[in-house]
């Protein structure tokens, strides 16, 4: 086994009750533990970058999803990037950078075969937590797959300002379509979409009825929704999309904290007049991509067609708190959490 000089403790973030609603502070426990030692096959990763996403608040809940729960008493998950600094595996050396899904933590062991070398060199590390990574795939994967995107359409996205949103609408731009339209919580974001990422139009959800403000910026209706939020901004979608419109349900934040159950679109018989299509999708499902993707999404990131912005938070105890400011929609682009 090779090795570099190994720190003594590990500082990691624990689920220790199940949140109800809204998560709390006293949810989590920030455990220090002695850092793991890699076994056969295995590597130790110092992470660099720990990724927080909205997803997380689902795993967090006891209900059966896609994903298993995170486990009481136990180190939570996520997506992180780091340096190999020590390695009992064949073909991964120390020194060497690696994506992988031990986050919420200062030091991983991971398996070799669940680590994909990064890097540093073609892109900073952050990105393949988000532009290059699990967002940049969503994003690539929802719009061109799962909403079956084609040249001329109008498209709609919610959550626009966030590291998927953003990235859908850069890409629907690049790839031909004729308007792409953005909401935001902010006008501060709203301006960010429209003079830095090219969207056509976006306006704040805050500032009025979402249909009404999707009417005034897509008169002429949508083609594509790319839904991240949910709720009104569904019910809006429907409203304007046009006829053989396609839905691609990527995520519903704006219910993930709803303790009671939430009631669906009112006018989901239009679906009907519009042939219209709704389908969920999880990027799990589209890995094939991923080499098409990299190369694709990586020239438009590497010539600057591609922006993305982060959010970036300091240190492993504000990792919580940086979770908190995705629920709240406080990140521009991906937030992470550098270590």
């Amino acid at each position: 086994m090779t090795e570099t000089q190994l720190p003594a403790v590990n500082r990691e973030w624990h689920l220790v009750s199940r949140p109800v609603g809204w998560p709390k502070p006293e949810d989590f426990a920030l455990v220090e533990a002695k850092v793991p030692q890699p076994g056969e096959g295995q590597v130790l990763v110092r992470n660099a970058y720990v990724s927080v996403d909205p997803y997380m608040r689902g795993r967090m809940s006891a209900a059966k999803s896609y994903v298993a729960p995170f486990e009481l008493g136990k180190v939570m998950q996520g997506g992180a990037v780091g340096e190999v600094i020590a390695s009992n595996a064949e073909g991964v050396e120390v020194g060497d950078h690696v994506l992988h899904f031990f986050g919420w933590r200062e030091f991983a062991v991971v398996d070799a075969k669940q680590a994909v070398k990064v890097d540093p060199q073609a892109a900073p590390l952050s990105t393949y937590l988000g532009a290059l990574g699990m967002t940049g795939l969503t994003a690539y994967a929802g719009l061109l797959r799962t909403a079956s995107f084609k040249e001329g359409d109008s498209v709609f996205v919610s959550g626009a300002a966030g590291a998927v949103g953003s990235q859908v609408g850069q890409i629907a731009k690049l790839k031909g379509a004729s308007r792409v339209i953005g909401s935001a919580g902010s006008d501060e974001k709203v301006k960010l979409l429209v003079e830095e990422y090219g969207f056509d139009a976006a306006f704040n959800y805050k500032n009025g009825p979402v249909s009404e403000q999707l009417r005034a910026a897509a008169p002429d209706g949508v083609d594509v929704y790319f839904d991240n939020v949910g709720g009104d901004h569904l019910e809006a979608a429907i409203g304007s999309l046009n006829r053989d419109g396609r839905i691609a349900v990527c995520g519903m934040i704006s219910v993930y904290n709803s303790t009671e159950p939430v009631p669906g679109p009112k006018n989901l018989a239009r679906l009907i007049q519009t042939r219209g299509r709704i389908e969920g999708f999880l990027v799990g499902d589209h890995y094939d991509l991923q080499a098409q993707f990299v190369q694709e999404v990586g020239a438009w990131v590497r010539s600057g067609e591609l922006k993305y912005s982060e959010t970036v938070v300091e240190g492993i105890e504000n990792n919580l708190e940086a979770f908190f400011g995705v629920l709240r929609g406080d990140n521009v682009g991906k937030m992470i959490v550098k270590l």
